[in-house]
């Protein structure tokens, strides 16, 4: 701990020498006029001889390597998840810029000027002609900035761990481009975004135990929601046909390795149409996201390769290969049997009535209804059905939900009279899914963990103070 108490009391030193010099040790504005990954794309491909017209860059960077050699040195500064050196000799940049040089720490957010080149060993650099300081870092980066595995730390300072490893923030960056593309997929076909409360007074669309909270003025309990299904079919009553909320729910259940108590789901509801259309839609959309995501549509996800443009459809009772299995019987079998086993994207539709209180009956066999989930590499990425549209069926299923709560399910669903209420005004034949947003990451990035796709996952309380105090006790 003296140790560490000491580099703390010596970078904060910095701090006044840094000053001394006439820098900030905190910067302001600096407008650069390039980033490191794009230098890297648009000049990373040019010989020595291609350089010689000194392409001039602006770019800024935190200090991933350092190496002092009397009158001149190197770094690599980093951004992005890209590295790019830099050349600092004590005659090309201003004395006041040679002095912060030499007082620079790992870890250190630097801004620099000068021009392209490479060195003798063919390594593109930046030949710095100015330097400025821009933010001091006290606390000293990993040991191995490329080598922060440890699951608590990486998780909990999800900081370090995108400027440790620069892979971490390539998922994101795919993350994001699963979400825009989603987006831009619903939009070219006439959805209109949405958003619906989070804190709702009667939870429903799911069968999930919420996370309760009250409102103080108004002196009534509250629950986060857990899915925002029965708002947006009330969208459909009111003449939205084509809806859709990437929307955050918030399940009071347990932690594993694809479950997280917060999380993102995709939920879009289309009038006129069923759970057949549904499929073909799912198809498309899944297809194209993994080929906006990732260039392509087959990815390997641990150690499996998943083809993202071939989805097989089976009925329950088929994947489970029993026909005289019916109800809860027939949703437990498929559990713990088939549901491991689906590692290509498979539709698995028609489930037994028991289990879906919001779907609507098959017309052939009213102990199923049309509903179908998209499982891949073993889990459930996507839930979808025709929507029960009929107010009294609807009341029906409710009270039975209700009879199960009586018995001690306590994720039975609840009574919602005004969900009712709206159906009683007529919503037009439909069909709605949920598609999970961080599993479907979890895929396109080979990310074995719903944590490793969330940016800041739920963890247990901190439990070392030290750093903190230490931190506080630095004047």
């Amino acid at each position: 701990m003296a140790l560490e108490d000491d580099l703390l009391e010596q970078r904060h030193a910095r701090i006044a020498q840094i000053e001394a010099l006439g820098y900030q040790s905190y910067g302001r504005r600096y407008d650069a006029s390039t980033t490191i990954p794009r230098i890297l794309g648009e000049h990373g491909a040019k010989s020595a001889a291609e350089l010689e017209s000194k392409i001039e860059v602006r770019m800024t960077g935190r200090i991933h390597t350092i190496r002092r050699m009397g009158k001149a040195g190197f770094a690599h500064l980093a951004q992005g998840g890209e590295r790019l050196q830099i050349y600092v000799r004590k005659d090309s940049v201003p004395e006041r810029d040679h002095g912060l040089w030499e007082l620079l720490d790992l870890g250190d957010i630097v801004g620099v000027t000068g021009y392209l080149f490479r060195t003798r060993t063919g390594e593109l650099s930046v030949h710095a002609e100015s330097l400025e300081f821009l933010s001091k870092s006290i606390l000293p980066m990993p040991e191995k900035w490329h080598g922060l595995e440890d699951v608590e730390t990486r998780y909990r300072q999800r900081y370090l761990d995108l400027i440790a490893n620069p892979e971490v923030a390539s998922v994101f960056l795919t993350r994001s481009r699963i979400v825009a593309s989603l987006r831009r997929q619903l939009d070219s076909l006439g959805f209109v975004e949405v958003e619906t409360p989070i804190l709702q007074p009667i939870y429903g669309g799911a069968a999930a135990r919420p996370f309760v909270t009250h409102h103080n003025t108004l002196d009534i309990d509250l629950y986060l929601r857990i899915a925002p299904e029965l708002y947006l079919k009330r969208l459909l009553v009111g003449g939205l046909d084509r809806v859709y909320e990437i929307n955050r729910n918030f399940r009071n259940e347990g932690i594993s390795f694809k479950h997280n108590p917060e999380f993102t789901m995709l939920e879009f509801y289309q009038a006129y149409t069923d759970y057949w259309g549904l499929m073909d839609l799912t198809a498309d959309l899944i297809r194209q996201t993994a080929l906006d995501a990732t260039g392509a549509t087959v990815a390997e996800f641990q150690g499996q390769q998943i083809d993202f443009g071939n989805v097989r459809r089976v009925s329950m009772v088929e994947a489970v290969g029993d026909p005289s299995l019916r109800g809860p019987a027939l949703v437990e079998a498929f559990e713990q049997k088939v549901e491991p086993t689906l590692i290509q994207p498979t539709i698995v539709y028609d489930h037994p009535v028991e289990a879906s209180p919001l779907s609507k009956r098959k017309p052939s066999d009213p102990a199923f209804v049309e509903r179908f989930e998209l499982f891949i590499a073993g889990m459930e990425i996507a839930n979808a059905y025709t929507e029960l549209n009929d107010p009294q069926e609807q009341r029906r299923r409710f009270e039975s939900q209700l009879e199960l709560r009586a018995g001690g399910d306590e994720e039975a669903h609840q009574m919602d009279e005004d969900y009712i209420r709206a159906l009683s005004y007529g919503m037009p034949p439909a069909g709605g899914e949920g598609i999970g947003v961080d599993r479907l990451t979890m895929l396109l990035t080979n990310s074995r963990s719903i944590r490793d796709v969330i940016l800041f996952p739920l963890l247990r309380p901190e439990g070392e103070i030290g750093l903190a105090e230490r931190l506080r006790g630095l004047k």
